[in-house]
């Protein structure tokens, strides 16, 4: 999977948001015609269908990949907010922890060692 810069996928998204703004044209414009009444509705309603249902084709297959992106992005990105977190952290937190995990048990009536 290719790593996308901010730029690249800001157009990647500009664009997709086009496509629809696009798509979206085309079932209004459908619309105006309905409204001259010179045309069969029943057509225009099916051409806006197929055009609404392409673009949902194409949303569905375009955000997969776009998902799958977000997802590496999210997990590359997150290594460098743990590792700060780590830096950041207390050395005495993790005794801190086991204290309140083991006050945790005893309220649920569980035995606690130590």
């Amino acid at each position: 999977m290719a790593d996308l810069d901010v730029t690249k996928k800001r157009d990647i998204y500009h664009t997709l948001y086009r496509l629809n703004l696009s798509f979206s044209a085309i079932v209004r414009r459908c619309d105006e015609l309905q409204l001259t009444k010179l045309f069969n509705n029943k057509s225009l309603r099916t051409y806006q269908g197929l055009a609404q249902e392409l673009l949902a084709e194409i949303n569905e297959e375009l955000l997969q990949t776009l998902y799958d992106i977000e997802m590496h992005d999210w997990y590359r990105f997150g290594k460098v907010r743990q590792a700060q977190e780590k830096e950041l952290r207390d050395p005495d937190d993790v005794f801190i922890v086991a204290k309140q995990r083991r006050e945790e048990l005893r309220r649920q009536g569980k035995k606690v060692r130590g």
